[in-house]
């Protein structure tokens, strides 16, 4: 594992030339006598980050924790290619400013694995399916059915399209998703587990 259940201290070094919010927030700082530390865990481990408190989480993921399995694509919240569970629920973490985690939990793709390291029931459906083509919005599809079938265990093709088409794959293998999280859910229920 990346964090490898060691303290992760993340400091960002302001450059020379800040905006203005930017410079207001250090003159905060200054006066503050000290620095302004978000403490949260990241797939069950605890992570600390002192920098700019509108970071979105996908960039502390991606470039500070090099957890790149959460993907980059609109940057506005739109795609969701970059889900991941906050406290348990889907959410798209590019949309999601790192001043808001202060004690909060965040699970990436990459801990959705148990601690023996076996594939999620949703993921076991993903590759008995073949789901992926470019593969490029999985880990969002794969995040955001997870809390799908934790809050609709037993889903039909109408809860299916009308909770996850907020997950937008350009190869268009909704299809292969829709069974695939039907077998997920079989797989759950034999692995005595809701989703």
């Amino acid at each position: 594992m990346v964090l490898g259940g060691m303290h992760c201290l993340i400091a960002i070094r302001y450059n020379e030339t800040c905006n203005k919010s930017e410079t207001l927030r250090i003159e905060r700082l200054a006066q503050s006598g000290g620095t302004e530390m978000v403490s949260f865990m990241v797939n069950n481990q605890p992570v600390a980050f002192d920098g700019d408190e509108d970071t979105p989480l996908l960039w502390v993921l991606r470039d500070h924790l090099r957890l790149t399995g959460t993907k980059f694509s609109c940057g506005m919240g739109l795609c969701g290619a970059c889900t991941v569970h906050l406290d348990g629920d889907a959410a798209v973490s590019c949309r999601v400013p790192v001043s808001s985690l202060e004690g909060r939990s965040v699970t990436t793709i990459e801990g959705l694995t148990s601690g023996d390291d076996s594939l999620h029931a949703v993921q076991k459906a993903w590759v008995e399916f073949d789901v992926a083509q470019c593969g490029y919005c999985q880990p969002g599809q794969i995040m955001a059915a997870v809390d799908f079938l934790e809050k609709h265990p037993k889903p039909t093709d109408a809860d299916i399209d009308a909770n996850l088409s907020s997950v937008l794959c350009r190869c268009g293998t909704y299809a292969r998703i829709r069974r695939a999280i039907h077998r997920a859910a079989e797989i759950a229920r034999e692995e005595g587990r809701r989703g």
